[in-house]
């Protein structure tokens, strides 16, 4: 037994491990396989239409085929490439996608078939495991951040500057997130973040902090909205854009085995990992949190959570760069912030004896302070910003007129800056007592308006 585990490895020989690795490979495979054609079927089913259909039955094979077209297809190479760099970068971002699924739990200890071995179904854990995920989540952005730079290009450069920024955003925010779980569960290992969760899932008094996470992780993988440093509309395919081929195909597979990696995250952190939903886990004991129940269980919440991811995409437009920055440093990293200090306090005022009632008084008494500070608070703002006449084309009445395009490239506006009005707004519309009625307009004006 390994101090602050809840799994018990000890009889776990290296062939156990080693078949335990291999099917976690071909696990998340056969995973992206499936997941790409659950994608095409979710986002025509929103748009009304049938999505793969062809290959297969109900086109499950159509993600086979994509991945031997994409085998066949001819390799090229950048002339102005680094090289070694160029060639190593998508391997860095699958290698490091495939590392995570080692601390997730699939279930409890299982029992082989047709023999009486029993082992946990889980590779290994050990008391820091979620930092090691978290390793491998920020080890993974070097493959996308190498590869933009070696392809010797302007917008694969720019889009891997972007996933630098992104990451070094959002991870903070989900990092912060996940600190919330550390203190309920007082563990950082997998294992026993399931096993404190058998009255209730984290996610429901955490639930401010499973927010930012699901946010966080979408914004983490590179997807809808959040697919900056890919984005088709500005960057060609960002860091993608001079890989072909079998190396376009390893970063396609590292993008989706991430979009696994964070939603087993999720089950396994804040949606009770592989236990069975509530009334089921109640049944004869907890029958169904034994065996292999619980392997069904988890993947059916990680197929939960990647529908989300799915819906998102589906719903949502691509965010401008400098709205998706804001939101990660002025909204969901404060967020985080005030949240951990709320749950430290509450979490220190039931060690200290507290009791709930006088813990719901005082929240009641914080809340309104806080609301009466907010509705008194002076406002700084200028006059004319406070009436709300701004011009035609928004921002406040004294800000400086600013041009998008003075250098060559649209920017948005900074603070302090207004946009010039645009043209439906420049356009005077009179009103009925400026027109002039037809009897009164001289002859020449009717006449040159009948020709």
């Amino acid at each position: 037994m390994i101090p602050g585990v809840a799994a018990d490895f000890s009889n776990d020989w290296l062939w156990v491990s080693l078949i335990k690795a291999v099917l976690i490979v071909v696990f998340l495979l056969t995973s992206v396989l499936f997941a790409i054609w659950f994608e095409r079927k979710v986002v025509a089913r929103m748009q009304v239409r049938p999505g793969p259909n062809w290959h297969g039955p109900f086109g499950l094979l159509q993600s086979l085929a994509d991945a031997m077209k994409l085998l066949l297809k001819e390799d090229v190479s950048v002339t102005r490439a680094d090289r070694v760099v160029y060639l190593l970068a998508p391997m860095i971002s699958v290698f490091c996608a495939l590392l995570v699924f080692a601390v997730i739990p699939f279930g409890p200890e299982v029992t082989i078939p047709f023999t009486d071995y029993t082992t946990p179904a889980q590779l290994t854990d050990f008391p820091v495991a979620v930092l090691y995920v978290l390793a491998c989540a920020s080890m993974g952005v070097y493959g996308i951040v190498l590869g933009g730079w070696s392809s010797g290009s302007t917008y694969p450069l720019l889009g891997s500057v972007r996933s630098t920024a992104q990451v070094i955003s959002y991870e903070l925010a989900m990092g912060l997130s996940l600190v919330s779980v550390f203190i309920m569960a007082g563990s950082m290992s997998t294992s026993q973040i399931v096993a404190s969760q058998t009255s209730i899932w984290w996610f429901l008094p955490l639930l401010p902090a499973f927010v930012v996470y699901v946010i966080s992780m979408i914004g983490e993988t590179n997807r809808l909205p959040f697919d900056l440093p890919e984005a088709e509309g500005e960057l060609v395919s960002g860091y993608m854009t001079e890989y072909s081929s079998m190396k376009f195909a390893w970063f396609f597979l590292a993008e989706y085995i991430n979009m696994l990696n964070v939603s087993a995250v999720a089950t396994t952190l804040f949606l009770g990992g592989w236990r069975a939903p509530w009334p089921l886990s109640a049944i004869n004991d907890g029958m169904f949190n034994t065996g292999w129940w619980p392997v069904l269980w988890f993947l059916a919440k990680l197929w939960l959570v990647m529908f989300v991811f799915v819906w998102v995409r589906g719903t949502l437009l691509r965010l401008r760069y400098d709205q998706f920055m804001s939101f990660g440093w002025k909204v969901l990293i404060p967020v985080a912030l005030v949240w951990i200090v709320v749950l430290s306090v509450f979490q220190y005022l039931g060690l200290a004896g507290v009791t709930r009632t006088q813990l719901i008084t005082g929240v009641a008494v914080a809340a309104v302070v806080v609301i009466a500070a907010l509705w008194l608070w002076p406002d700084r703002r200028p006059a004319a910003e406070k009436a709300g006449s701004g011009p035609p084309g928004g921002g406040s009445r004294g800000a400086r007129e600013f041009d998008a395009f003075a250098d060559g490239f649209p920017v948005p506006p900074l603070p302090g800056q207004a946009l010039p009005p645009s043209p439906r707004a420049r356009r005077h519309v009179p009103q009925a007592s400026e027109v002039p009625s037809a009897s009164a307009a001289p002859a020449s004006d009717r006449s040159e308006e009948t020709r």
